[in-house]
């Protein structure tokens, strides 16, 4: 076996063994891991939340056991693949082995270690888009056509992993008529491969036309309650954090287009993130949607610095450049990991606040950073669910309805219950309601309101309402989420939820 070989192994097996040692076992699974496992349960072509591929990872997560190792596998094993990639494109572009371990200690050394310690679509995006600039990159190297329909595979793939790759094509299409490589709208190929990827994506757009296009109606909600937050100011700010530590070699990934002959050919990649980043700038998107943006050009910076570093007097400078991402890295993980306990991180809030880290979605500062909050809580709330579900002792009539897809997510995963099923008519779950079954009880799982008000109705509706417990973990976003009890039903349920079911499906429609 090769030497290179040997060390793209140990960088895999590093990169894998690494994300299970960033995260403190006082956290939970996140509240997106729930949903995205629920999944599992109900696979379709499509959800209110995101495409489909996921569901079916989730079914594999499943079929594995379902527990927290192969949660955490699969973005490991994407983030690893990641490097694959780029080292597969530095030995494309002729990159000898000095390139190979800087591409790769780039990739291991960058934001991309902290997406990948949650299941999340965000981390097969990030390999997808970069497995779709390779695919460029092989295609113009050896002109075979076979490169195209990869490249179609891999985008079609993304589209049902996370519409978030509409950006790359969009900013592709004007790079491709802006280069020599425009050609390529006489060339038939071109045209299969984008036969190929809709014949791929197109029962999933069959699903969003049966369901009245979901997809735009959770755009204009995260717009609304998320990205009217977002500053481009900031986005540009992150754009700078993700990699940090390498930003001399992104630099020179984006140098060599017009400095470097051997790399020319390329320059159609460095207009394409140029598209795409306007794009983004303009719609104000979150920061981490561009990540998969910058991972082929750390393997166009790598070689470029190989071939700077040969002279003589900065032959010397390789290993500072080797070990200037790592090094950078450090005082990162201190606070952009989950790796200490909330109450350690207290005693260094300033730090975590400096660096922008204890801003929410809703635009303000928290004690904790936000994923770190949507960590917290759930066992407990878990927990109580089913002590409250055990005094009603009637669970083939009893419904557990709650406010968020993460509180239901996490009570069917740590529910000792068995199909315990509860819902929300947040997100997907509003179509898993177990409406099949004759309601008599509830448990309903609230966040922070006006108990005496809210409580009214339902004491008109059943003969017993009463607060059963609440999250007491101050640090979690869930804080003082309470669990009521709602027994003997006065009034048909399963009408009532079809009616509201109806009502709140109408309203998405709008």
């Amino acid at each position: 076996m090769q030497k290179r070989t040997l060390i793209l192994i140990a960088f895999i097996i590093v990169k894998i063994v690494a994300q299970y040692f960033l995260i403190n076992p006082e956290y939970n699974l996140h509240r997106d891991e729930y949903l995205h496992l629920d999944q599992a349960k109900h696979l379709a072509w499509g959800y209110v939340s995101l495409p489909p591929l996921t569901s079916w990872i989730s079914y594999i997560i499943l079929v594995l056991g379902n527990t927290v190792f192969w949660v955490k596998f699969f973005p490991a094993l994407f983030g690893a693949l990641t490097i694959l990639v780029v080292w597969k494109t530095i030995e494309e572009l002729k990159g000898n082995l000095f390139a190979l371990i800087l591409g790769a200690t780039c990739i291991l050394c960058s934001v991309i270690l902290r997406l990948n310690i949650l299941y999340q679509p965000n981390s097969l995006d990030i390999l997808l888009w970069t497995t779709v600039y390779f695919s460029i990159v092989k295609y113009i190297s050896t002109r075979n056509e076979k490169w195209l329909y990869f490249l179609a595979l891999t985008f079609a793939l993304g589209f049902l992993n996370k519409y978030n790759i509409a950006f790359l094509l969009l900013g592709l299409l004007p790079a491709l008529v802006l280069t020599e490589h425009r050609t390529l709208f006489l060339n038939k190929h071109f045209y299969g491969a984008l036969l190929l990827a809709f014949v791929i994506v197109l029962p999933n757009l069959i699903w969003q036309y049966n369901h009245s296009f979901p997809v735009f109606y959770h755009m204009e909600k995260l717009a609304k309650t998320q990205l009217k937050n977002v500053n481009r100011g900031d986005f540009l700010k992150e754009q700078l954090l993700f990699f940090i530590g390498s930003l001399f070699v992104l630099l020179a990934g984006f140098i060599s287009f017009f400095t470097y002959p051997v790399l020319r050919k390329y320059l159609i990649l460095f207009w394409a993130f140029l598209f795409s980043m306007l794009i983004f700038i303009y719609f104000k998107a979150k920061g981490y949607y561009a990540i998969g943006l910058y991972p082929i050009f750390m393997a166009f910076g790598a070689v470029y610095l190989e071939q700077l570093l040969k002279r003589k007097w900065l032959f010397y400078l390789r290993p500072i450049a080797l070990l200037l991402p790592i090094a950078l890295l450090i005082p990162f993980l201190k606070v952009a990991f989950p790796i200490y306990s909330p109450a350690t991180i207290q005693q260094n809030i300033r730090a975590y606040k400096n660096l922008g880290l204890l801003r929410w979605e809703d635009g303000k500062d928290h004690s904790l950073p936000q994923d770190f909050a949507d960590m917290l809580g759930w066992q407990e709330l878990a927990k109580k669910v089913d002590s409250a579900y055990h005094k009603i002792n009637d669970g083939e009539h009893t419904l557990v309805l709650c406010d968020n897809y993460g509180q239901a997510g996490a009570i069917n995963y740590y529910s000792s219950i068995k199909n315990i099923q509860a819902v929300s008519f947040n997100a997907d779950y509003i179509n898993w309601f177990p409406l099949n079954k004759k309601i008599k009880h509830a448990i309903l799982v609230k966040e922070i309101i006006d108990e005496e008000k809210d409580r009214k109705k339902q004491k008109e509706q059943f003969d017993i309402v009463e607060k059963s417990g609440e999250i007491t973990d101050s640090f979690a976003r869930e804080f003082g989420t309470a669990i009521y009890i709602l027994k003997n039903a006065r009034i048909d349920i399963n009408e009532l939820l079809k009616k509201e079911i109806e009502e709140e499906k109408g309203l998405k429609k709008l």
